[in-house]
């Protein structure tokens, strides 16, 4: 698994995943593997441009990457077959699989296209989504809080990356999730960032006496807080070197964690392997996630 993957097709979008899967490469030290898939024997079109055939955006993608991040290997292929069986095929293969997301112009938030959302279901490898870059951070604005931009770690920040925040995942208390937590916290090893753990939780319905509902938040954060965690000390052990932010806000899980992930380098949520009489999902929360939250998205299976 020595390369990331990375589906293109010609759009502004598909571009966008290219370089952000080229600086996962080159921070992991591996190849950048470029995949074009038709559905079709007629030459694939670029999503830009009807009249670039599969073959020029292959090439001119792989070209720009390669001057883009000297010294990185680039390959690229053209594969036949239904696109998220054979870029679920793929990813079985490669350490991390990247896909495009449609954004939805001035709306925050994703439109998730039918292949990326098939792929996500087919595949047990983490896979990330990326849109369209929004454009270059002012100079001086500081992440939202809880994170606040913590300049003088730029050193250690990823190499071919030029802004930075924290790695952000979502944590379920009820359930290990064991592979979410550890792609988690190595994604943000791997960077030298801050990883911001995030339970997002509601207090019981009191009506609108605001006395009960203080006494009720006073009473039920702490154990929230300690449950948090305990489930987080033995990530904590495996990766001393990650300076970690417990996260207990009260409020939707979904909506709280869209909140904490603002400016964030990459957002990680979990996916449970099941199925249903009519057929995978995954879940509310990271649903909501991926189609609300401007950061760059992994979705990570586990059981």
């Amino acid at each position: 698994m020595q390369h990331v993957t990375v589906g293109v097709d010609g759009s502004a979008e598909s571009a966008a995943a290219a370089h952000w899967a080229a600086g996962e490469a080159v921070l992991r030290k591996v190849a950048l593997r470029l995949v074009l898939v038709a559905d079709s024997p007629d030459p694939p079109r670029g999503g830009a441009d009807e009249g670039v055939s599969g073959d020029d955006v292959l090439t001119g993608t792989a070209q720009a990457l390669r001057a883009g991040y000297p010294g990185l290997e680039v390959r690229a292929d053209r594969l036949s077959g239904r696109p998220p069986a054979v870029l679920a095929r793929e990813a079985a293969e490669a350490e991390l699989v990247v896909l495009g997301s449609r954004g939805l112009g001035s709306v925050r938030g994703f439109l998730l296209g039918s292949v990326a959302m098939a792929t996500i279901v087919e595949t047990d490898r983490p896979l990330v989504l990326v849109r369209p870059e929004r454009g270059p951070r002012p100079e001086g604005e500081a992440y939202s809080e809880p994170f606040a931009a913590d300049r003088a770690r730029s050193g250690r920040r990823r190499e071919a990356a030029d802004d930075s925040g924290p790695v952000v995942v979502g944590v379920d208390v009820r359930e290990a999730c064991e592979p979410v937590l550890d792609f988690a916290f190595g994604e943000a090893a791997l960077r030298g960032c801050r990883l911001g753990a995030v339970h997002g939780w509601s207090l019981p319905p009191f009506g609108r006496d605001a006395l009960a509902l203080e006494m009720a938040l006073r009473d039920m954060r702490p154990d929230v807080v300690a449950k948090l965690g305990k489930v987080l000390a033995p990530w904590r052990q495996r990766y001393p070197s990650v300076d970690v932010d417990e996260l207990a806000p009260v409020g939707g899980a979904s909506e709280q964690l869209v909140h904490a992930a603002e400016g964030a380098a990459l957002v990680v949520v979990g996916r449970r392997v099941r199925t249903s009489r009519v057929g995978a999902h995954i879940g509310p929360v990271t649903h909501a996630v991926i189609h609300h939250c401007g950061s760059p998205v992994a979705v990570v299976a586990h059981d």
